[in-house]
């Protein structure tokens, strides 16, 4: 190595010697950062330059092996002396502590060496940074690279915490959990070298992740390692936001409250008496913040082995509370004359709502029971006419069985056969039918609502047609203009042409005869038409009827109870006549006398429709299928 430095300075002499004087000063400027660096470069430790060249030409599995030298170049150098100081600048200027803090966010599992390389690099990195005084861009150094290096370190100390929690094994678990404290103690060291980034390592979210665990020894090492940025920088719990103050302290308060291992309760008392201790302001936040943090810390953990620390804190929340005392009895005596005042308002309010109220309350107890009263009657009715047609049915099947066995006496054994062929024809007739009218009814059932949407688009094209035909009705008439006269030339012309056109057409002439004979004609057509257009008319009449009629079979059929729930008086609505259309007189009556006594608000639509005339949609279908002796009624 040193020969390769001797003669990269003989080189560049020769240069100089044998290059022409040089013109202008960007020449003399530029000479002059070349002789620096070579400078530089001689007095860089040959031990630096030669793994930085290696580190460069090797591959990447190879790499963090190889920065594992620097550890021995690192140890042979005493701490603290400028020798120890001159190795650590250039193994910075050299961009060695950034291969390593690039290499700990790598995946170790998949590299030579692993996790133990990795642990070893992240010692390495922080004892290469602690001790280094940059003076070349030193905000780099500060604001950029120990920041990310101390992310890098707290990244692979939570894939270490995951693969310690993870592991069965016991030796491969004290693997992890040695690896794991080696990565904590090169924080440590780290942020014990340079206190500004104490703030940084409280304020990362991996560090609260790592913090927040279950498992008991990394937990007691976490906060192991928050008990020396507290003991380093005092102050940096006033330096860091709320959210992750607060996030700290509920993590705190949490693993007292969750746990009975003395060791947990032990750190844990006393990270919360040193924040006690550090700040007032921090103890006004555990006593409004935690209010049962003080019956915790008495009934859990006295007597745990660490009674001292805890009643010194026990001590620090009594003397908070004992000052805030004051304030605390004028706020309770104020809000106590406040209750007592809403109270006496909301009785004497009560008081008064009290007969209505029983009132009410009476009213809506004889409904429901009158309510239940009724359920009750109806189920037993429901129940004794369940049990009325089982018996029915059951007398009706013994007898027809019994003339069965009559009829089956009374005929002869050569016509049984042929007998019982008619019965079983009749029986499969009865079960066709019976099966087509269940398929029949369930269509009809399917088709409900298709059929209300056709009644509804024909109820709306039928108000969009009378609206439209009232706006033709009343648009205003163009106003008659007189046409224009004729001048003697025009009307000299129009004349001549109708001369010339008698002239060329001349009418026929028709005598007496024929004139009779035409008119009997065009009377015995006009007679043919009159009879043939009056038993048109009759026919339309007709169909119109039974579209009538059959427009009230479907609103029955639609408003029909089912088969299970059918009555007698059901039965009498299909078979006589007479009481649908009574039925639908008055329901078309009590429509007409509804829509008579609407408000005007609800007949606001209707502005289109005449005064005297009652819409079709109003009545909707009642009027429209409403028959008499078989004619509709309009």
């Amino acid at each position: 190595m040193d020969g390769w430095m001797d003669g990269a300075s003989s080189m560049f002499v020769s240069f100089l010697r044998g290059r022409p004087a040089a013109r202008g000063a960007e020449q003399n400027v530029s000479l002059q950062l070349m002789v620096q660096e070579l400078e530089r470069l001689a007095a860089a430790d040959p031990r630096v330059l030669a793994l930085a060249a290696q580190v460069t030409e090797s591959r990447e599995q190879d790499v963090p092996l190889l920065l594992l030298k620097l550890k021995g170049i690192l140890n042979r150098a005493s701490l603290g002396c400028e020798e120890s100081q001159k190795i650590k600048q250039d193994i910075y200027n050299y961009d060695l502590t950034k291969y390593c803090m690039l290499v700990l966010r790598q995946d170790h599992s998949r590299l030579r060496g692993g996790w133990a390389t990795a642990a070893q690099l992240a010692e390495i990195l922080s004892h290469c940074c602690v001790g280094l005084e940059v003076k070349e861009d030193p905000e780099e150094f500060y604001k950029k690279f120990l920041p990310s290096a101390i992310d890098n370190m707290l990244v692979l100390g939570r894939r270490l915490q995951a693969r310690f929690i993870r592991a069965i094994k016991g030796e491969e678990k004290q693997d992890f959990l040695r690896w794991f404290q080696t990565v904590t103690d090169a924080i440590c060291w780290l942020f014990g070298g340079h206190i500004q980034i104490a703030a940084c390592v409280l304020q990362n979210d991996h560090f609260l992740q790592l913090l927040i665990t279950d498992d008991v020894e990394t937990a007691i090492i976490m906060m192991s390692v928050l008990h020396n940025i507290l003991r380093v920088n005092s102050s940096v719990l006033l330096q860091v936001d709320e959210e992750t103050l607060h996030s700290v302290l509920d993590e705190l308060v949490y693993k007292l409250s969750s746990t009975t291992n003395p060791v947990i309760g032990n750190a844990a008392t006393k990270l919360l008496l040193l924040v006690a201790k550090f700040c007032k302001q921090l103890v006004k936040l555990l006593t409004a913040r935690y209010k049962g943090l003080k019956g915790l810390l008495s009934k859990e953990w006295t007597g745990k082995g660490f009674d001292r620390d805890l009643y010194q804190l026990l001590d620090l929340l009594d003397l908070e509370q004992s000052s805030g005392k004051g304030e605390m009895q004028r706020q309770h005596q104020a809000a106590c004359i406040i209750q007592a005042m809403w109270r006496g308002f909301q009785t004497r309010k009560r008081l008064k709502k009290l007969p209505q109220a029983v009132t009410t309350l009476q009213r809506s107890f004889r409904a429901k029971r009158e309510q239940e009263l009724q359920h009750l009657k109806k189920q037993k009715e429901d129940e004794a006419l369940k049990l009325q047609l089982q018996l029915q049915r059951q007398r009706a099947m013994r007898l027809f069985h019994e003339q069965q066995l009559a009829l089956l006496e009374i005929i002869h054994a050569s016509q049984v056969n042929k007998y019982m062929e008619e019965m079983e024809g009749k029986s499969a007739l009865t079960i066709q039918r019976f099966w087509r009218g269940y398929r029949a009814r369930r269509s009809f059932h399917q088709q409900r609502q298709s059929l209300k949407e056709y009644k509804a688009a024909v109820i709306i094209q039928r108000a969009a047609c009378k609206f439209l035909e009232k706006r033709r009705r009343r648009r205003p008439l163009s106003p008659w203009k007189d046409p224009k006269g004729l001048t003697d030339e025009q009307r000299l012309a129009l004349q001549q042409k109708v001369d010339d056109y008698i002239k060329l057409h001349p009418a026929s002439q028709m005598s007496a005869e024929m004139s009779k004979e035409l008119h009997m004609q065009a009377q015995e057509k006009l007679a043919h038409f009159l009879l043939r257009s009056r038993l048109d008319q009759r026919a339309a009449q007709r169909r119109e009827t039974l579209l009538t009629q059959v427009n009230t079979d479907v609103e029955l059929l639609m408003n029909a109870p089912g088969l299970a729930e059918t009555t007698e008086k059901d039965l009498d609505v299909f078979m006589s006549r007479s009481i649908p259309v009574a039925t639908k007189a008055r329901q078309s009556h009590n429509t007409m006398l509804k829509y008579t006594c609407w408000p005007w608000w609800k007949k606001l639509g209707d502005e289109f429709v005449e005064d005297d005339v009652i819409p079709d949609d109003a009545l909707n279908a009642e009027l429209g299928t409403l028959f008499i002796g078989g004619r509709k009624s309009f």
